[in-house]
């Protein structure tokens, strides 16, 4: 892999390149923003429950706000990268750097979360959990763990939304275009965190410790590794060095959520505004060399009367110079990142020399994310995702269907119905968790209650 080919304006499933005004990649970005899975990011939980009478983040205008600071990671580290690592006489190289890597990085921001289930992580783990718990579950006469090969079980029992983001992006659905989205395999590289199968995982390595694809999409995988010249680490496993543009994306994501989470939690009351405030401007102290800068900054924040404003403010400039630091380290460590031979995130390497922004993660874990109504909404989400698989399921596994499962299938949309088309049993249960992944967690919970008798008024 070189910086020089790297890249591709080929795209899934066509060959075709179009003759508009918008580069490959600037296309890319605004197929993501009218997509309707984007758009069902709009009430998918981030941390907190939705809807509010308090503004909090949601899974859409978090992936909107890691875009923009994707933007700007693209841009500083693209015109280092044209200035100093492309030959004299590379154009097409060079106007990639300078132009073009900004928009693939904010087109994977946008994306980075599209396979996520309704309400957060907990949605991940009621997914897994139901084939876990369900494993000696009889199913005409063989339990459910029997349908399944070691690898697609694998990919059951420790669902991925990283991996399911490849899916919903170039996955051919019933009645859908057989391109999936269509994106360029540049802006789906850079959706790759974990590059392996589920087999595969290891968490000792930053690459492995999640997977990101499943089998059905590995062959779609392997298309991008070789085009994009991505290094293979072995053979008897499908395991990859990340591709260096996932670390801007990452790097982009891990700033957005540690600061606006914080943010999230003092405007709903879980955190002070001098807790808040005290745990940015040690950031900013650690990362800002001239502390002159410091001074001038907190002086400004003590005049903005407005307690959201006032953090806000502080919110903006801790993002402003993590991300000024992220492009440095990446840059620092570019032929590290290049080679595969990086096994660290971009943060966790400001971490080393910024103390103030662990003791964030610290804070976050120990008062947002064990917070009650944080915890109320996992429980909800796991029961709710639990009911829907349970219902679907068995039927779509069941040869000789039952009274309940042909009803059960007939509120299956067409387009996740691929379970008529294939004998494959993983394949059936893929088509499920399609059609249950991509539920809002509006929908799903009015789904828990109509198919539960609990809001049985709904119904007449």
């Amino acid at each position: 892999m070189r910086w020089d080919n790297c890249y591709s304006t080929k795209r899934t499933g066509t060959e075709h390149v179009s003759q508009v005004p918008r580069t490959e990649y600037q296309r890319d970005f605004d197929r993501l923003i009218f997509a309707s899975s984007f758009r069902r990011l709009q009430n998918k939980t981030q941390v907190f429950p939705l809807p509010g009478s308090t503004f909090v983040h949601n899974r859409l205008t978090h992936s909107l706000e890691v875009a923009s600071v994707g933007r700007s990671l693209g841009s500083i580290v693209g015109n280092h990268l044209a200035n100093n690592d492309i030959a004299e006489g590379d154009d097409s190289s060079q106007l990639f750097y300078m132009i073009d890597l900004a928009s693939v990085v904010a087109a994977a921001c946008l994306a980075h979360d599209i396979g996520n289930p309704a309400f957060g992580h907990s949605g991940e783990k009621a997914i897994s959990n139901y084939f876990i718990e369900n494993a000696d579950t009889v199913i005409e006469d063989q339990p459910l763990r029997s349908y399944f090969n070691d690898v697609e079980w694998q990919d059951l029992i420790t669902f991925e939304g990283n991996a399911n983001a490849l899916r919903v992006l170039t996955h051919p659905y019933r009645d859908k275009p057989v391109t999936g989205m269509g994106l360029t395999y540049s802006t789906l590289a850079s959706i790759l965190k974990y590059p392996c199968e589920a087999t595969a995982m290891n968490k000792q390595f930053k690459h492995r410790k999640k997977y990101g694809f499943f089998q059905t999409e590995k062959e779609t995988f392997l298309d991008i590794a070789s085009e994009l010249h991505m290094r293979q680490e072995e053979d008897e496993k499908i395991i990859f060095k990340r591709h260096p543009f996932v670390y801007l994306v990452e790097a982009a994501d891990d700033i957005c959520y540690r600061i606006i989470d914080l943010e999230d939690a003092q405007r709903l009351g879980i955190i002070s505004k001098e807790r808040t405030s005290e745990a940015l401007i040690n950031i900013l102290r650690d990362l800002y060399t001239d502390q002159a800068e410091v001074d001038r900054i907190q002086n400004t924040f003590s005049q903005i009367r407005d307690a959201n404003d006032s953090i806000s403010y502080l919110r903006a400039k801790t993002i402003n110079i993590l991300t000024e630091r992220s492009a440095e380290t990446f840059i620092n460590n570019k032929e590290a990142i290049l080679n595969g031979t990086y096994n660290d995130t971009l943060i966790d390497e400001i971490e080393k020399s910024a103390p103030a922004l662990k003791d964030v993660v610290t804070l976050s874990v120990n008062e947002i994310y064990r917070h009650h109504s944080v915890v109320e909404i996992e429980i909800t989400g796991y029961h709710v995702m639990s009911h829907l698989l349970s219902l679907f399921v068995p039927a779509v596994l069941r040869k000789k269907k039952k009274g309940t499962d042909q009803m059960a299938l007939r509120l299956i949309p067409f387009q996740f119905t691929e379970y008529e088309t294939t004998e494959s049993s993983y394949i059936k249960a893929l088509s499920v968790v399609d059609y249950i992944s991509g539920m809002t967690d509006a929908y799903a919970t009015e789904f828990y209650r109509k198919t539960t008798g609990i809001d049985i008024s709904k119904h007449v």
